[in-house]
């Protein structure tokens, strides 16, 4: 009996996908896609061809694929793989190499498709995780600073045709521009901000205010955001508020979720904090 099982995701206003699958018996016909895909191999092996030649994706392999490259896929052996995979619009994937100042630099070209990267393979699995999550616990900024990363990291490590570096004035920009970045959130620290937004705010691409961002502050927008939001969340607690509220008014998806963000950052959990607070 086959276990076969897939699970996909498409993004209702980006050129973005996901797949999360388990193949056993499936078998790709060869095929091509408009989009970079990239691929994340977690159990078993994945075989198939590539411009001319035979590859095989192990576990914690990453696979890169230019859009239009022709390929195939079946299992390496009767037990399967399972594996992860986004597609993402060339039009996303240069937004996200372009300087402070929007301009482009051109698209990468990767000429391997399988890379072993465990760096790659993390940064992926994290992109994928948060994409299938569906907002749960990570918010829409997140999901695009993991976008961000993801790219850049890929690009960066594994493509032999790669994005020039950012001009001078771009590199000027950028310490006004995560200011105004910093301020925005300030202004409205419970709202559901996206990149996009902070985009508007600074007249810049979405990519170029997070790594910005980054540069200036040390964390993406979404850690500074939820920094904001566990300040609020404490001076709640310490007033008495009952826990479940506080996560609610501060932006988390429950109680478990503020508890577990509170703990990591503070090293005690907000009911122990409350009685501290109120001895």
């Amino acid at each position: 009996m086959t276990h076969d099982w897939s699970r996909y995701w498409r993004s209702p206003d980006l050129p973005i996908e996901a797949m999360h699958a388990h193949f056993e018996r499936h078998v790709y016909h060869r095929h091509s896609h408009e989009t970079y895909s990239f691929g994340l191999t977690e159990t078993g092996a994945q075989s198939f061809s590539c411009r001319g030649a035979a590859h095989t994706s192990a576990a914690g392999m990453v696979m890169a694929f230019n859009p239009d490259d022709p390929h195939d896929g079946h299992a390496a052996d009767a037990l399967g793989f399972t594996y992860r995979i986004v597609h993402l619009g060339p039009e996303l994937v240069a937004d996200a190499l372009a300087d402070a100042t929007g301009r482009r630099t051109g698209l990468p070209l990767f000429d391997s498709p399988v890379v072993d990267d465990p760096a790659l393979a993390y940064a992926l699995r994290a992109l994928h995780a948060a994409l299938l999550d569906g907002g749960t616990t990570a918010t829409a900024l997140r999901r695009e600073e993991l976008l961000t990363a993801a790219v850049a990291g890929i690009v960066g490590r594994a493509a032999t045709k790669k994005a020039g570096d950012a001009a001078d004035a771009g590199k000027r920009a950028a310490p006004k521009m995560a200011r105004r970045a910093r301020q925005a959130l300030h202004d409205r620290p419970m709202d559901d901000l996206t990149i996009d937004d902070l985009a508007r705010e600074c007249g810049a691409s979405r990519y170029a205010v997070y790594r910005a961002f980054h540069a200036e502050y040390g964390l993406p927008p979404s850690d500074y955001q939820r920094q904001l939001r566990l300040r609020r969340a404490r001076a709640l607690i310490a007033a008495g508020e009952p826990i479940g509220e506080v996560a609610a008014a501060t932006g988390f998806a429950d109680q478990s979720h503020l508890t577990r963000w509170f703990t990591r950052c503070f090293g005690l959990t907000p009911g122990a904090y409350r009685r501290a607070a109120q001895e």
